[in-house]
């Protein structure tokens, strides 16, 4: 068959391609900006890609008019007044770009809404799901509990949580209850699904064989990693204090989870259903489920996590956009070494960031961190998917990946942390030499007095970084 497959870059999107790749479908994807498209995708046969923003219909927008399924795997986590617009509207311009293909299916990857009360996402959720169910095409929705599987938000949460806090002081909602499922579940039912006319136009919650609730999760994820944690549920904590002790405690921005305070209130427990025997998918349970994650990690085989979504940080535009560095009206700190072993320069250049720290004063970069996290940042905690490997849209503690070449022997980063301005850094290796340029470029004069203030740093910081990036320490 011929699938066409949207949120390309997403969690779920890079995982489930390579199943469909494997059962023989052919493949077009969409994604926001050609820049995007992961590596590990590129020059693959039955793959292409097209560039569409859904949020801005244009008709220049060509998709193939012998599409027979598609997946519709987009979603916001952002927390802005008009995410419920933004959603709606994605849903309408993709209707209007399939309303002349062939498309039969549509298979769309939505959350568990069994209560009259829905949290605003998952309101949005269920509104998206009856804006693709007018479409001349039979719609196939999934209705999934919290997704449990390496670099998931939930996941990746939990873990912040277990590992920093021997004892926890939490919200009562970590008494609600929730019906948890495993990535690997999750793929299997949306790839099996493809072309069943059994599943045509209907819905069905997928969930895990437990019933959970968020404080159990925590429990068993801890002895999942051999450690031994208390925790004390409050009878009264606000929803904006409880999103205050996430941001500060785990790699989630105050947006992300603000929303997730709104949804763990709300019970989350799957209907019953007999999708299990249609698709011969039988769901691992919540331990499981962690223990193969950690396997993934401990492998260096994380495929996606949802701190690399664009809208995990304060970016928000095409990557291509901000490629160029400006040349005027900018602050420059250049610095350039000799090398002698390009291949070595490379591969610490590629380990930046995460567990391996900036190579210098690192004590700095965490304070910088902290001082974002305390003025809304997304701070220091985000680290990194891969412990080598950088694609542009990775996400780099508060950096975002713009650039990221070996063959080219340059990396380019853009800030993401909070400025009265905006910055890149640049890594790049020509004619035996290593340049390293970091720019500013200032707004107002608080940005002027800001690149001046933090100017004695740069000095010993940039110094520093640079003579062990090229092996001069």
């Amino acid at each position: 068959m011929k699938i066409l497959v949207t949120g390309t870059t997403g969690y779920i999107g890079k995982r489930l391609i390579p199943f469909l790749l494997e059962a023989g479908h052919e493949l077009v994807c969409c994604v926001r900006d050609l820049n995007r498209i992961p590596e590990e995708f590129k020059d693959q046969e039955s793959l292409t890609f097209i560039e569409v923003d859904f949020l801005m219909y244009s008709s220049a927008v060509q998709i193939p008019k012998d599409i027979d399924v598609a997946y519709y795997l987009m979603h916001s986590m952002s927390a802005s007044a008009d995410f419920e617009k933004q959603e709606l509207a994605c849903a309408y311009n993709f209707i209007d770009y399939v309303k002349n293909t062939s498309l039969q299916q549509v298979i769309y990857l939505s959350g568990i809404v069994n209560e009259d009360v829905l949290s605003k996402h998952l309101r949005s959720r269920k509104q998206v799901e009856q804006v693709l169910g007018k479409g001349n095409y039979a719609l196939t929705a999934f209705r999934a509990g919290i997704i449990v599987g390496s670099g998931s938000a939930s996941f990746e949460i939990i873990r912040d949580l277990v590992e920093k806090l021997p004892v926890m002081v939490t919200p009562k909602w970590l008494n609600t209850k929730t019906q948890p499922i495993a990535i690997r579940d999750v793929l299997s039912y949306l790839s099996k699904a493809a072309g069943n006319k059994q599943l045509y136009n209907n819905n069905y919650d997928i969930y895990g064989p437990e019933v959970l609730t968020y404080k159990k999760m925590l429990l068993i994820f801890a002895e999942v990693r051999g450690l031994k944690r208390y925790i004390l549920t409050l009878p009264v904590m606000t929803p904006k204090l409880s999103s205050y002790w996430l941001y500060f405690v785990t790699s989630t921005t105050f947006k992300l989870a603000a929303s997730l305070v709104d949804s763990m209130k709300i019970t989350i427990v799957g209907r019953p259903n007999n999708l299990s025997e249609i698709l011969d998918v039988h769901p691992i349970t919540y331990r499981e489920a962690v223990e193969k994650a950690f396997q993934k990690i401990e492998e260096d085989a994380i495929l996606s996590s949802w701190k690399d979504s664009i809208i995990s940080g304060r970016f928000s535009e095409k990557i291509s956009k901000y490629i160029t560095i400006p040349k005027y009206g900018c602050f420059k700190d250049i610095k350039f070494r000799k090398v002698t072993n390009e291949e070595e320069v490379l591969n610490r250049i590629w380990a930046l960031g995460g567990q391996t720290g900036w190579y210098y004063g690192d004590f700095l970069w965490k304070a910088r961190g902290f001082m974002d996290k305390m003025f809304g940042g997304i701070g220091l905690r985000r680290g990194r998917t891969h412990i080598s490997k950088l694609q542009p849209g990775d996400a780099l503690d508060f950096w975002r990946v713009l650039f990221a070449d070996k063959e080219e022997k340059r990396l380019l980063l853009y800030a993401e942390m909070k400025l009265p301005g905006e910055a890149w850094l640049e890594f790049r290796i020509e004619k035996g030499k290593l340049w390293q340029r970091a720019v500013f470029r200032p707004k107002g004069l608080w940005g002027r007095l800001y690149w001046y203030s933090v100017l004695p740093f740069h000095y010993f910081i940039f110094n520093g970084m640079i003579d062990s990036l090229a092996g001069k320490e």
